[in-house]
């Protein structure tokens, strides 16, 4: 046996697995598993992508000063304060690395993004999960769960995958209740689908335990890109400098990631849509006798009678085409959760429950 060995809590990690693409031996399908934006990027961050391959010999920005002040300006944040990741899921790398690590805790909910517990490992921490309350955040037992050796707590809010977010006062009485060592970290990959709500960044500014992710993989359609971006005090912002890599995000994605960010007309758009069709597919599923909580994210988390129907109903909707997400890994076995897609695709995957639901297989 080899003596090389990785470091303690990497075997513990298991693979992540994304949302399906494809069936075997199905054709025409509907991806809905990953909740990407049905409606794609916004055409003038095409036309960045487009402009860059004439600079895709040169090396990208370090500091990433361009897309820092266009998310400034338009999100009303300090740019100084930003800093720019792969994805979201860099950040949350980034900050686990910096601040726990062995003999440290993380704490996260049940059904709280998977990363939290992969990154909490990757770092050699201990990962601590809290119960949520009817698939929502509990915030007292949150604070029951930390101890003096927790130094991060995550929560996403909105949730994935419950759908589920709650309020600014809870958010706040959370920080308040952290132990004084403990940065709280507010996930905001779906924030954009909530009008009026900023991710926590108003709370950022107040407090010197709070930190804000945001990604561009969901509303704004660049999820192939993986750009993603935090706001946090500015000395957590420089450790998280510190640690990441200097070109960490190409040139052909901070351009398209500027452009995105200021084309408020399509981001608007794809909100107004994803609000109608999201309300329109809940109701449908209630009609067929599929409940699911009140989602602010692109998707609906559709509860079946036990585990047994879901995965019924899942592989009857992939013979039929449409893909979407088993969540037994997020402790909800006897759920689906759905994408919102465009027009066709809600009432496509809503008829077809209906039809499994009143006895196809």
């Amino acid at each position: 046996m080899t003596a090389i060995k990785p470091q303690p809590g990497i075997m513990d990690i298991a693979l992540y697995v994304g949302g399906k693409s494809h069936v075997e031996g199905v054709t025409n399908v509907v991806k809905l598993s990953s909740n990407e934006n049905p409606f794609g990027p916004s055409p003038a961050a095409q036309e960045a992508v487009k402009r860059s391959v004439h600079e895709l010999h040169r090396y990208p920005s370090t500091d990433h000063r361009g897309l820092r002040e266009a998310i400034g300006e338009m999100h009303g944040v300090d740019a100084d304060r930003v800093i720019c990741g792969v994805g979201s899921d860099e950040i949350i790398t980034f900050l686990c690395q910096a601040y726990s690590g062995p003999g440290t805790e993380v704490v996260y909910t049940e059904h709280g993004f998977a990363m939290y517990r992969i990154s909490a490992l990757a770092a050699g921490a201990t990962p601590v999960e809290v119960k949520e309350r009817e698939r929502v955040t509990d915030v007292d037992a949150i604070l029951a769960g930390c101890t003096d050796k927790t130094r991060l707590v995550f929560i996403a809010n909105p949730n994935n995958p419950t759908g589920t977010m709650i309020g600014l006062a809870e958010i706040e009485r959370l920080a308040e209740g952290l132990p004084e060592q403990c940065l709280l970290v507010l996930d905001g990959a779906y924030a954009e689908y909530v009008e009026g709500y900023d991710g926590g960044a108003k709370l950022v500014e107040h407090r010197d335990n709070v930190v804000m992710t945001r990604t561009f993989s969901k509303l704004y359609g660049l999820g192939g890109l993986r750009v993603g971006w935090g706001y946090g005090p500015k000395d957590v912002i420089d450790v998280l400098n510190r640690v990441r890599g200097p070109f960490n995000l190409s040139g052909t994605a901070l351009a398209a990631a500027e452009a995105a960010v200021r084309d408020t007309a399509y981001v608007e758009k794809c909100r107004s849509e994803n609000t109608r069709l999201r309300t329109w597919l809940a109701e449908a599923l209630a009609e067929h006798g599929v409940p699911s909580d009140t989602s602010t994210a692109n998707f609906v988390l559709a509860r079946f009678a036990d585990q047994a129907e879901a995965e019924a109903c899942d592989l009857y909707l992939q013979s039929q085409g449409l893909i979407v997400r088993r969540v037994g890994g997020y402790n909800l076995p006897n759920c689906l959760r759905i994408t919102v897609g465009d027009e066709p695709s809600c009432r496509r995957v809503a008829h077809n429950i209906g039809l499994f639901k009143a006895g196809a297989r």
